[in-house]
């Protein structure tokens, strides 16, 4: 058995102060837990009005007794007690007493009660749990020593008359800085860590400032340390004479960790209010300006400094003035909260729209707004793209042309009145369906353009919109926009531009070139009249010469046995001249037919032959020889063929004017050439020998009534090239480097 000398002696120290009884009966509980083959110690102290023992301390205590609480007595246990002085418990628990219950129910059954009192005049015992197995013959020595230590203390000095009153956690350091002794209050905060763990608590520099405070002979004060979470402020008291130091420290985790956290809070609103874009700002009920964050250089272009003491109403717009100070004022002193919009004059001269939320400060007794606390940001940028969507959004009402937005479900989200009116639907009429607006094939067309649209922003094409009622389809030139939502979704913009009038005119325009047509081709059958009159006599001559020839075979049958067999032969080549001569007539009759265009597949060969024949007698008799360099296996192309035969016989007979201007009474030749060309285009070109044109001439020789000819109408090269591009293709001129012109037709594949 030992017990540890620091807890007695801390017990003792106690018990010579006279605090109370409580921590008296902690500390010699806790000096008695020490001993190894203690398991635990109680207190009771006898109460005489009840007749019972309670327990004294904060430490553990034991169950209730067995039976009626109001009968509960202790006095057979108190009268032994008096008269023996120490019990065991194996006794104890034999006895008819209330105690005798409770360590029943406790289970405790090892060890032995003895009288001790620690108030003088106040009976009371000590109670020890031993472990099992332990011996008890060392109990009677620690009765006596407890005895013998209370009779000495009440003799004995008290060392320090106010460390046991001292309600805060306090201690005796010697010089060195090791625990001399330790008040209740401090006990207490070590619960049942042993004495010489109060050098945890101290601060890790307690033995210098011990030193420090005896050398200088004064008080260090507000010393922090930290232990096992909690934050203790130590000051260090000297005794010179007695070369020791008095300790006290207080708790102060709370307030320690409340100021850190609010000094935290103070560098974060500082570092806030010094940071933000924003304008933070204090003003007086009047408006008067108290203090501003460093935003006001940025937004306003004045510095704090500047702008206390001034009214904010001198910066606002004159328009804006009136009408919001009051309001401001009213919804302050009503619900102590505002927000405004206004606009406000930047130091520059320039005015700002500026968004403010203002909260009123009321005194704490009379709710009397003091002080304004405001918070404005600059929403220039904001007002001038929301009345930029507004205008948009006007411009896109008012607009004559359809418009239609579409989602990237294909869902129409909004049609403008001018799109209600093509489609006919009402405004309360649900949005239709995008299928029913157009063709499969359009939106075929329409969902690639799509695609399209997501790449460069943008895709046109012509089409028909039809309205969900029927009735006739409109012409559309569709133009559609891919957009991008904030959010990141896509959805487009659809303007459908109507058609109509265009549609009316192309149809009238391509009459009138028909027209013009027509005409150009009975200009030119008029100059090759004397070549057809010609291709067609030749033959009627020479069926007048078979049918001659046949008379008087037949008046010889009788006498000229091959008579027959020759008028045979005369019958035949009539019948392939007349035949002849039919196709003549037939081709000029195709030449001359006027009516509506016929897009058709066409052999660009055979059509470019059929030319040569109704040019051939000209180029001939103007010694020219068209060298044809056709091949049979090119690709079809879509065109009409008369108006194709109109524009090669122009070329064909304009290269032949060329050659006889410049060969005139030589011969000399046209080629005429037709290739199939990468790209999906067949190439038809005519080479002549003539002069040529320089580059300012090319440049205009295809301008309507623009000739080189002295009897020219200058409409040839024009309506030829209006004639290839309707069928999608191009017609173009370039010089030869020796000496000529080539005119190069592109043709598109069907």
């Amino acid at each position: 058995m030992s017990l540890n000398p620091v807890r007695l002696h801390t017990w003792l120290r106690l018990q010579r102060e006279g605090v109370s009884l409580s921590a008296r009966a902690d500390a010699l509980c806790r000096a008695l837990r020490g001993c190894p083959e203690v398991q635990q110690a109680y207190y009771l102290s006898w109460l005489e009005g009840v007749g019972i023992y309670g327990h004294e301390g904060s430490g553990q205590q034991l169950p209730p007794g067995q039976g009626d609480p109001s009968l509960a007595s202790d006095q057979v246990l108190f009268d032994l007690l008096m008269g023996e002085g120490r019990l065991s418990l194996e006794r104890v628990r034999g006895l008819d007493c209330w105690l005798s219950g409770r360590l029943r129910r406790a289970a405790i059954s090892h060890g032995q009660v003895f009288a001790l009192a620690l108030q003088p005049g106040l009976h009371g015992l000590l109670l020890v749990d031993v472990r099992d197995g332990v011996s008890l013959d060392w109990m009677g020595w620690v009765q006596e020593l407890l005895s013998t230590l209370l009779a000495m203390s009440s003799d004995l000095l008290r060392a320090s008359p106010l460390l046991g009153h001292d309600p805060q956690p306090s201690l005796l350091l010697d010089a060195e800085g090791d625990p001399l002794e330790l008040n209740a209050a401090l006990l207490a905060l070590l619960a049942d860590q042993p004495p010489g763990s109060v050098v945890r608590f101290l601060p890790v520099n307690h033995v210098s400032l011990v030193r420090a405070c005896l050398d200088q002979c004064r008080a260090v004060e507000e010393v922090e340390a930290q232990c096992d979470g909690r934050i203790l402020i130590w000051s260090f008291i000297p005794d010179p004479q007695e070369r020791r130091v008095l300790a006290r420290c207080r708790e102060a985790t709370e307030q320690v960790l409340a100021e850190r956290e609010a000094a935290k809070a103070r560098r974060l609103y500082r570092l806030i209010t010094e940071n933000t874009t924003d304008l933070i700002s204090r003003h007086t009920p009047d408006g008067c300006f108290l203090d501003a964050s460093p935003a006001s250089w940025t937004l306003l272009g004045y510095w704090p400094e500047e702008l206390r003491g001034q009214l904010a109403q001198k910066l606002f717009h004159a328009q804006d003035l009136a009408q919001l100070i009051q309001r401001a004022r009213d919804a302050l002193e009503t619900d102590g909260y505002h927000t405004m919009t206004y606009r406000i004059r930047h130091r520059d001269g320039r005015y700002l729209w500026f968004e403010t939320a203002s909260r009123a400060i009321r005194e704490t007794y009379t709710g009397t707004v003091v002080e304004v606390v405001s918070v404005s940001r600059d929403i220039t940028a904001r007002v001038q793209a929301e009345e930029n969507k507004r205008r948009l959004a006007e411009v896109v009402e008012a607009n004559t042309d359809p418009v239609l937005f579409i989602d990237s479900d294909d869902q129409i989200t909004y049609l403008n009145p001018a799109a209600r009116n093509v489609l006919q639907l009402d405004e309360e009429q649900p949005m239709p369906a995008l299928a029913a607006l157009f063709a499969q094939d359009d939106l075929v067309r329409l969902q690639a353009g799509r695609d399209k649209a997501q790449q460069t922003g943008v895709w046109s094409h012509d089409s028909r919109l039809q309205p969900p009622s029927g009735g006739a389809s409109v012409p559309v030139s569709l133009v559609l926009l891919a957009h991008r939502a904030a959010g990141g979704e896509r959805y487009y913009s659809l303007v459908a531009r109507d058609m109509t009038e265009r549609e009316l005119r192309e149809v009238q325009q391509r009459r009138h070139q028909d027209e013009l047509a027509h005409t150009a081709r009975l200009v030119t059958l008029g100059e090759l009249a004397s070549g057809i009159a010609h291709e067609i006599n030749q033959p009627l001559a020479a069926v007048v010469n078979y049918a001659s020839a046949s008379q008087r075979y037949l008046q010889s049958l009788d006498r000229n046995p091959q008579a027959a067999e020759r008028v045979a032969q005369g019958l035949e080549r009539i019948t392939e001249l007349a035949n002849h001569a039919s196709e003549v007539i037939k081709r000029l009759r195709g030449f001359l037919r006027k009516g509506q265009r016929r897009m058709q597949a066409l052999d660009v060969a055979e059509v470019a032959r059929e030319a040569v024949r109704l040019c051939a007698w000209e180029a001939s008799a103007c010694l020219v020889v068209i060298e044809e360099q056709l091949p049979d296996n090119l690709p079809p192309v879509y065109a009409d063929r008369v108006l194709l035969e109109q524009v090669l016989l122009n070329l064909l007979r304009n290269a032949i004017d060329a050659n006889r201007e410049t060969h005139a009474g030589c011969s000399s030749r046209i080629i005429l050439a037709a290739s199939h060309v990468p790209g999906g285009e067949v190439q038809v070109d005519v080479r002549d020998q003539g002069p040529g044109l320089d580059d300012a001439e090319l440049e205009r020789v295809f301008t309507p009534f623009y000739t080189s000819k002295p009897d020219g109408l200058g409409l040839g090269l024009s309506m030829s090239r209006s004639i290839i591009e309707g069928f999608g293709g191009a017609l173009d001129g370039q010089r030869l480097p020796d000496g000529g012109l080539l005119m190069r037709c592109r043709l598109p594949l069907q």
